[in-house]
């Protein structure tokens, strides 16, 4: 009963993988209408993902046990570890929010390894040190780019896409995306299947082949609102604009991919989208609010997926009540903390408004 179980969140989780990957791969594409419908947008990024995922191997291995001793990855240790991660995915797909699913997959494998005191934190700085780096890569070489193209469109108009070379712009902007969702498949398809693999559940081959299918799947019923963000609510991109971004991204990630690390697909993209934004409208694309909401959610996932598998595993494995109850305790009282906060910002609104008024 365990492993079906595993294997339905597991399945769960590779479809909801789909839907945040679909952002990342297409938005570009979508958001400067190289792409007029987000049906067709997703259909693109399944059929990329999916052979992208066939190539997925060496990051399956290191999510089986490359962070945590495979040792402890049992059948219910896997169910927990699935369950945080799917959940706290799921939750961010609902706010139509751009997540990356490695972050909140190794969150819940170190959550694990906390409660087993097992964890090789030598492993895990490198992987947490590409999250912060390959972003920061992604958004200085968007800038060069975004700085080069700006110049070339200026010269050569006809490259803005309004002229005789917007077919071939428009070719190579869907061609950049799908390459873009090659990468998606090959480094995130391994977040869903890489604990059933380190429970010895299934081999990497059939894994590859199963949460492909089944990422592929998620794109295309679940990915419409986190497209609509990525795609239309950051900034506004040309046709070859939108080509530097899937190809910074897609590279970056492929190679990361070949060393069998697990880095944040949809952080890389949206950092190389800022890049072009910054050289479109200056450091004012970096106040909107839509980034600081995303930002917020890059920082707050992998923690809150590490407290939720490591309280599951407290709770129901080692039946630590006391320690269980501290946790929900502090939820609550994050949760009071953050509604008083809001409570007393339009309390002052408020007083403000009405002396104001006056």
């Amino acid at each position: 009963m365990l492993v079906i179980i595993a294997f339905t969140i597991a399945l769960f989780f590779a479809m909801n993988i789909g839907a945040s990957g679909t952002a990342a791969a297409m938005g570009p594409a979508y958001g400067s209408g190289a792409i007029k419908t987000k049906r067709a947008a997703m259909l693109i990024v399944a059929a990329c993902a999916f052979l992208g995922a066939l190539s997925g191997g060496e990051v399956v291995r290191t999510i089986g046990g490359g962070i945590i001793p495979s040792e402890i990855i049992n059948v219910e240790v896997t169910v927990i570890i699935l369950a945080a991660a799917c959940l706290t995915l799921f939750i961010a797909n609902l706010l139509g929010i751009p997540l990356s699913t490695s972050e909140v997959v190794v969150g819940s494998l170190v959550g694990a390894g906390i409660a087993f005191q097992a964890v090789y934190f030598d492993r895990l700085f490198i992987i947490v040190s590409f999250w912060v780096i390959v972003p920061v890569v992604a958004f200085f070489l968007a800038i060069g780019a975004g700085v080069l193209i700006r110049f070339l469109e200026k010269r050569f108009p006809s490259l803005k896409g309004k002229g005789k070379w917007h077919k071939w712009l428009v070719y190579l902007l869907v061609i950049s995306g799908a390459f873009e969702a090659y990468a998606a498949g090959m480094n995130n398809v391994a977040n869903a299947v890489g604990p059933l693999v380190g429970a010895g559940l299934i081999d990497i081959n059939s894994a590859v082949i199963v949460g492909g299918l089944f990422v592929s799947f998620g794109a295309v019923v679940l990915g419409g609102k986190v497209l609509e963000t990525n795609g239309k609510k950051i900034t506004r991109l040309s046709l070859l604009q939108g080509s530097a971004v899937s190809m910074t991204g897609g590279t970056l990630v492929v190679i990361a991919s070949i060393f069998g690390l697990p880095v944040p697909l949809t952080q890389v993209t949206t950092s190389a989208i800022v890049g072009i934004g910054t050289v479109n409208s200056g450091l004012k694309v970096l106040q909107k609010d839509i980034i600081k909401k995303i930002a917020m959610v890059w920082v707050v996932s992998p923690v809150f997926s590490l407290v939720i598998c490591y309280g599951l595993i407290i709770l129901f494995l080692k039946a630590d009540f006391y320690t269980s109850f501290v946790i929900i305790s502090v939820f609550i009282a994050t949760g009071g903390s953050i509604k008083l906060a809001q409570a007393a910002k339009r309390e002052r609104s408020a007083i403000h408004d009405q002396g104001g008024g006056i």
